[in-house]
């Protein structure tokens, strides 16, 4: 077994390495394709065509693509990212400002997603009226089909605009600082509640759905049939039921936190939150390589380590899913 989880080990770290050299291959050669000049915004017609050049070739922008491309993977693989055209600071700096709210931001989704979903599977097939299965169904999809945004801007029109209750956007109220511990925090949920409920509809969708179909799956099988038979108590089989429903559970919460990671981009600038999809946004629309290409890196990292994670403890968890992932 510990053989079979080196050679997982190593083909996933092989083939994240492989994926992520695409990732960053193809990011690079579509910024550079794309119109525009970065250098522009910091050359004043004033200047001559030697300081002009001297700006671009301050950038790295003054060489063959061939020449970028190269000098650009030696600086990757010996982790320096170059210096962020707008923040004039070096990118791993910048990008560890923003990571640490995502990764926050999205383990508290993915909780909320988590909890929500099992409760209403739990209700659901609880539930022995099939009219009220059916409506709890249908509910759940009707938000399952609604994009990111425009939950986010139903919420903020009911809670903030509206009524009044919530704020719009940010993590803290101006005058933060002068708080109390218990005010920063109240201050604190209160900004994250909506961005937090709009992830959250998505993912509750999917592990209901999910737990659902699985607890079905589970209640026709043969040993739930004998256990039946011998007379155990509802309360017990329905234990049996739901234990063996959550086995897999794992690669679904996996695959929905990588998603989390690398797709908070719209809500974190409907909201205006400080993350790495915020920071995205605006390098992008300022047109700062060292700065895209950092958060990309960093983004497809952070899935490929989940999905990695993901993988390891369904494989500790179920022996017999060694052979699926090998």
């Amino acid at each position: 077994m510990q053989k079979k989880l080196l050679y997982i080990l190593i083909k996933r770290s092989i083939v994240s390495v492989v994926i992520l050299f695409m990732l960053v291959s193809m990011i690079f050669v579509l910024l550079r394709i794309s119109p525009g000049d970065p250098a522009q915004k910091y050359i004043s017609p004033e200047l001559n065509s030697h300081l002009a050049q001297e700006v671009r070739s301050s950038f790295g922008l003054d060489g063959s693509l061939f020449e970028q491309y190269k000098s650009f993977l030696v600086n990757i693989v010996s982790g320096n990212f170059g210096i962020s055209y707008n923040y004039r600071l070096p990118v791993l700096s910048v990008i560890m400002n923003y990571l640490p709210f995502t990764v926050i931001f999205a383990s508290i989704v993915l909780f909320v997603q988590i909890v929500g979903g099992y409760f209403l599977a739990r209700v659901s097939f609880g539930n022995i009226n099939p009219k009220i299965d059916q409506m709890l169904s249908n509910f759940v999809l009707l938000f399952f089909s609604l994009p990111s945004f425009v939950i986010a801007l139903i919420l903020i029109y009911i809670f903030s605009v509206h009524l009044g209750v919530l704020p719009i956007a940010g993590i803290h109220s101006i005058g933060f600082e002068e708080m109390s511990i218990f005010n920063k925090i109240i201050d604190r949920i209160s900004h994250l509640i909506l961005p937090v409920i709009t992830l959250s509809f998505y993912g509750v969708v999917i592990f209901y759905k999910y737990l659902r179909d699985n607890f079905d799956s589970v209640s026709n099988k043969m040993f739930i049939h004998y256990l039946e038979a011998n007379g155990i108590n509802k309360k017990e089989i329905k234990k049996h039921i739901i234990k063996n429903s959550l086995g897999t559970l794992v690669s679904v919460a996996g695959v929905e936190f990588s998603v989390l990671l690398g797709g908070t981009l719209i809500t974190e600038v409907i909201f205006s939150l400080p993350g790495m999809g915020f920071l995205t946004v605006n390098a992008i629309l300022m047109r700062d390589y060292p700065l895209i290409v950092g958060c990309v890196f960093f983004s497809g990292i952070l899935v490929l380590l989940v999905n990695f994670i993901a993988d390891i403890v369904r494989a500790l968890l179920d022996k017999r899913l060694v052979k699926e992932i090998l």
